[in-house]
């Protein structure tokens, strides 16, 4: 992290929050039999035994273990100017990945192979990424899913078919806020270019002589422009069954965050405050709303030429008979 890193004091998540988090999360709230699940997993469960169960295998983080990422914790904490500290963990798993988890009391799990393969910056957005998800208030919800998905796997009588509804709603959404989280990982570590680094690896893995970070982000233009209809249909499938974006398109949109300009304006401290009084509830939906119109007409105007093409292919084809 720059040492001049601007801090963010009294920022509120909502400065980072994608429009299309906040519409997903008030749509999944409605959802019929949503609170009912909530207060059975939960219930059932308990806060303490689950926050146990996270943290059973893991290593508390302290300035004697791990201190490297509890230097970079401080650092992301301090930059976003986090309310609480949180508790960090790192878990012996080869897999490249973090999460915020908790109901009361959030915590922080690191996996080991995240803290293998990526340098310091990296690893600062990531925890900052972790921090966003917590002051945005995901974790109840991101708790909530994977509790659910681990007894769908296993056919636990609690989940049944409105559980299912609402565990393939929490996925969407979830997917939604990992791209909020993005934007409050870039915010504390300073540097735009870190948190597109961050989602080259997550893709690939591989070491800094072995990638090309230019070519990667042409990867995510290239993926993003397509305009082919089964090119789009593919895209939709192949999400339904992920927790996490594509990191391409964790990349595209984070892109379009900078280049919108939103994220030098909270660097120059143009921000929403903690302090100040809470944006309307039809501005946020009103947002949100822009954001799903934009989305949906660039999809269906892609289905459309998609649909025009096949239609002159098909009459080319008559035509020549």
């Amino acid at each position: 992290m720059p040492d001049d890193s601007r801090l963010l004091t009294g920022i509120d998540s909502r400065s980072w929050e994608h429009p299309a988090d906040r519409a997903a999360l008030s749509a999944l709230r409605k959802l019929p039999g949503f609170d009912e699940v909530l207060r059975k997993v939960f219930g059932f469960f308990g806060e303490k035994p689950v926050r146990l169960a996270f943290q059973a295998n893991a290593v508390r983080v302290s300035p004697t273990q791990f201190s490297r990422i509890h230097r970079l914790y401080g650092r992301a904490a301090s930059v976003l100017d986090a309310p609480v500290d949180y508790p960090v963990f790192v878990s012996q798993t080869p897999f490249v990945n973090a999460g915020a988890y908790g109901m009361d009391r959030p915590f922080i799990i690191v996996n080991s192979g995240t803290t293998a393969l990526l340098d310091d910056e990296e690893l600062q957005f990531v925890l900052g990424h972790e921090i966003g998800h917590i002051m945005s208030g995901h974790v109840l919800y991101t708790t909530m899913m994977v509790i659910l998905v681990q007894l769908a796997e296993r056919g636990f009588p609690v989940v049944g078919l409105a559980a299912r509804a609402i565990l393939f709603a929490l996925m969407e959404w979830y997917r939604k806020a990992e791209l909020s989280s993005d934007r409050a990982g870039a915010l504390a570590v300073q540097s735009p270019e870190v948190g597109m680094r961050v989602m080259l690896k997550f893709a690939g893995g591989g070491l800094a002589g072995e990638t090309n970070l230019p070519e990667f982000i042409r990867q995510a233009d290239e993926y993003r422009q397509t305009g082919d209809l089964a090119d789009q249909v593919f895209k939709v499938l192949n999400l339904l069954g992920a927790d996490h974006p594509f990191p391409v398109l964790r990349v595209a949109e984070l892109r379009d965050w900078f280049e919108r300009g939103d994220y030098d304006r909270i660097i120059r401290g143009e921000y929403q405050r903690r302090s100040d009084a809470e944006r309307p509830y039809m501005e946020d939906l009103a947002a949100a709303g822009r954001s799903y119109a934009e989305g949906a007409k660039e999809a269906f105007g892609s289905a459309a030429d998609a649909a025009r093409k096949v239609v002159d292919s098909f009459r080319s084809g008559y035509n020549k008979q």
